[in-house]
């Protein structure tokens, strides 16, 4: 199996060798529940620093970069020890909310309506390819894989470089511009981060087919969040580019 979000791989449901047969199997409602369950503690933490936003009593970027330094940390825990999912999962949904609801707030200040309409599309866009997933509309052959996997891969190494060159000063064109061109490649970016939700879905499936012990509900769990997070971001920079032009 193969899937684009770094958080699923390939060896993440064959790695558990000496599984105790007895024990509980994976779920697909399991997985749903604690996907459900990271969703909310994502957005506890982001009513806060969205509040620290509007408030103005206080600065909202230390605890935005540290959410943002501190999600990192533990997304990569959980990449490398599935086995601790259960608890670096949720820590991670918490602190990527203080980023995600610093962010909002503030693309909401600067165009009002613009976060409502991010995370409607969002939410939407989950349904309806789980939707067409279901029923078959849309099927994760391994070349529908391989292609997905391949852009997010050519995406990645995009963003890189552009962080990398932005340190020196350095502005990567059409990347963050609202021209034409810069809006066709954040649609480009947008359709990649919803079809990526696909093989999550695939993945899932297929794990808990598998019978993959009980705690790798909590790691699809959170490789669904990744790649919510990564879509609504996405969106939200392809709204602003499309609402700066009016």
């Amino acid at each position: 199996m193969r899937s684009g979000n770094p958080a699923l791989n390939d060896k993440t449901f064959s790695d558990y060798t000496g599984f105790d047969v007895s024990s509980e199997r994976m779920t697909l409602m399991g997985t749903v529940h604690k996907t459900g369950f990271l969703l909310l503690l994502l957005l506890a933490t982001a009513s806060m620093t969205w509040h620290m936003v509007f408030s103005g009593n206080s600065s909202p970027m230390p605890f935005m970069f540290g959410g943002l330094i501190g999600g990192l940390i533990f997304a990569l825990a959980t990449i490398f020890r599935p086995q601790w999912a259960p608890f670096t999962a949720p820590i991670y949904a918490l602190l990527e909310g203080l980023f995600i609801g610093g962010i909002s707030a503030i693309a909401n200040k600067y165009q009002p309506g613009v976060v409502p309409q991010a995370a409607g599309l969002t939410f939407g866009i989950l349904f309806a390819l789980l939707a067409a997933y279901q029923s078959g509309l849309i099927k994760a052959t391994e070349n529908f894989k391989l292609g997905v996997t391949a852009a997010t891969g050519g995406i990645f190494l995009i963003y890189l470089a552009t962080f990398i060159l932005g340190m020196f000063g350095i502005t990567v064109p059409f990347i963050h511009d609202a021209s034409p061109i810069g809006i066709g490649i954040s649609v480009f970016i947008c359709i990649i981060a919803a079809l990526n939700l696909v093989l999550d879905f695939d993945f899932i499936e297929n794990g808990a087919e598998r019978g993959a012990p009980k705690y790798m509900e909590w790691v699809g769990a959170f490789g669904l969040m990744v790649t919510l997070i990564w879509l609504y971001i996405e969106i939200l920079h392809l709204l602003m580019k499309l609402n700066s032009q009016r």
